[in-house]
């Protein structure tokens, strides 16, 4: 399985002046908590990082030091998240028939999430990672502040990563996005405004999207969760 990870993103949410995936977290940096994921994964096989030019030499440090026995290439970014992996779908090879692209923030992903949508995607054309939302969700009109509806949360899922499709849809998807002007926040999106079908693949409530210090300091609880409750398996062996 192909996996895109991009991450060219900044820490300006964060607070911070440079990449948040180069912050550290239980002393490694965020990005290598999501490299060694892949990396215990039965099912990944090629690893493509989506960077910015500036970041290249510290994540290129980064994978070096992690001594990752699967191939990891980097892809030049763009001016957005969109733009990024419609450059990281144009450099996988011509062989992938499908791709599963996470984000580096969600670094708690575990082996099985990525093993379980990898195994998904062989049946179906798009899906998602996502969770059933619990809180309940208003519609509220930006200029009053006043609450419009409240939708029925039952129908409600918090949409998370991996996500997977099949590469040449996804690829048709994105150069119509950019022809047609379609500014999205995920690739499922894209699929979506193609009236393409999409599934859901039952998440992880711990695969939270590091963006603010609050965050990064809900991350490192998790991990020292992870590490008091480990028995020597996937964390202790692969991630300390």
């Amino acid at each position: 399985m192909y996996l895109l990870i991009p991450a060219a993103g900044t820490g300006r949410r964060m607070g911070s002046s440079r990449n948040k995936l180069l912050l550290t977290l239980l002393n490694k940096p965020l990005i290598a908590w999501t490299l060694l994921a892949a990396e215990a994964s039965e099912s990944i096989d090629w690893i493509g990082i989506i960077i910015q030019p500036q970041d290249q030499g510290d994540l290129q440090e980064i994978v070096s030091n992690l001594s990752l026995s699967k191939s990891v290439h980097f892809i030049q970014g763009g001016a957005t998240r969109q733009d990024s992996v419609y450059n990281g779908l144009q450099s996988l090879p011509a062989i992938a028939k499908h791709v599963l692209i996470h984000d580096g923030a969600r670094c708690l992903a575990t082996p099985n999430l990525f093993d379980r949508c990898a195994q998904a995607i062989l049946h179906c054309q798009g899906l998602i990672a996502a969770i059933p939302v619990k809180d309940t969700i208003k519609v509220v009109n930006q200029q009053t502040h006043l609450i419009t509806s409240t939708p029925d949360r039952r129908q409600l899922w918090a949409a998370q990563t991996p996500q997977g499709f099949e590469v040449k849809q996804l690829q048709q998807c994105h150069a119509e996005g950019r022809r047609q002007g379609w500014e999205v926040t995920d690739d499922a999106a894209l699929f979506e405004q193609c009236h393409l079908p999409v599934q859901i693949v039952e998440g992880e409530e711990t695969n939270l999207k590091v963006t603010t210090p609050v965050d990064l300091a809900l991350a490192e609880f998790i991990l020292q969760q992870r590490l008091a409750q480990s028995s020597g398996q996937y964390l202790d062996k692969n991630l300390v």
